[in-house]
């Protein structure tokens, strides 16, 4: 019973971690696995993000964690200056409860 227990936490914690967007913003493009350009409205975003001061609050809906070191990140970004070089266009907003998709075929780009 104990080893059921904690095999459900265990895998349950790693479900958690796996899907935690925690992201790293890298100085070459070619460093990174994304593009990303910020736009000036929220209706031109696929990702609408809020910046979170912790990284266990960090989420692949739009909860982003900033890392200091690119090994700590799951994800290296890039921000473009062109919404046409970027390959995920985003928003910052001021509450997390904002944040989220808005371009469920970008998804893809997080996982």
């Amino acid at each position: 019973m104990k080893n059921l227990i904690f095999s459900i936490l265990l895998l349950t914690l790693f479900a958690f971690v796996s899907v935690s967007q925690t992201v790293n913003v890298v100085n070459y493009p070619n460093q990174a696995d994304i593009k990303v350009c910020v736009v000036k409205f929220p209706n031109q975003a696929d990702l609408l993000i809020y910046k979170v001061k912790y990284s266990n609050q960090a989420n692949a809906n739009g909860l982003w964690f900033f890392t200091e070191y690119s090994n700590q990140a799951k994800k290296k970004i890039y921000f473009v200056s062109f919404e046409n070089q970027a390959d995920l266009k985003v928003y910052f907003v001021k509450y997390p409860q904002q944040a989220g998709w808005r371009n469920d075929k970008k998804k893809n780009l997080l996982k």
